[in-house]
């Protein structure tokens, strides 16, 4: 496979499914169950409609099928990267690069300086894979969050 096999697209509420089986099979993703519903990936998309990108390839029926996502969101100061996943099928063939590039590029037209997102330590591949983009581990910090919604721990 090589980068014109697949496309770019902005991601759109009718993905869901298909986007929600990606982020099922891949190691290392963490899944909350309200933040990760059809409701929550709704209200993402709304808030962040320019800056959440699918890679799609389009199989011999024409029917396209999404093989990567990427999900940002943006504070007006600094933005987010959520939910990055590439089928494994078609890993170490750009899709994650494109994904990230079209991110990076969405967010300098937003005008926001600035990108952070939260990888899990155990997440090697993952981890491999964001030092090889350019981001860095901050050691500086320390990452902390609160539940709000024990249904959604």
């Amino acid at each position: 496979m090589t980068k014109n096999d697949f496309s770019i697209r902005f991601l759109q509420v009718a993905d869901y499914d298909e986007v929600f089986l990606l982020w099922s099979g891949c190691a290392g993703m963490g899944m909350r169950p309200l933040d990760d519903s059809p409701e929550g990936f709704r209200k993402f998309l709304e808030r962040n409609p320019r800056t959440c990108f699918a890679a799609e390839v389009s199989p011999s029926g024409g029917e396209r099928n999404i093989i990567g996502v990427i999900l940002c969101g943006q504070d007006g100061r600094r933005a987010y990267i959520y939910h990055t996943a590439v089928d494994e099928a078609f890993r170490r063939h750009g899709v994650g690069c494109a994904l990230v590039a079209a991110v990076e590029e969405a967010v300098r037209a937003e005008r926001i300086n600035k990108i952070a997102l939260v990888a899990f330590k155990a997440n090697g591949e993952g981890n491999r894979f964001w030092e090889k983009m350019g981001y860095t581990e901050r050691e500086d910090l320390s990452f902390r969050n609160k539940s709000l919604n024990k249904q959604n721990d």
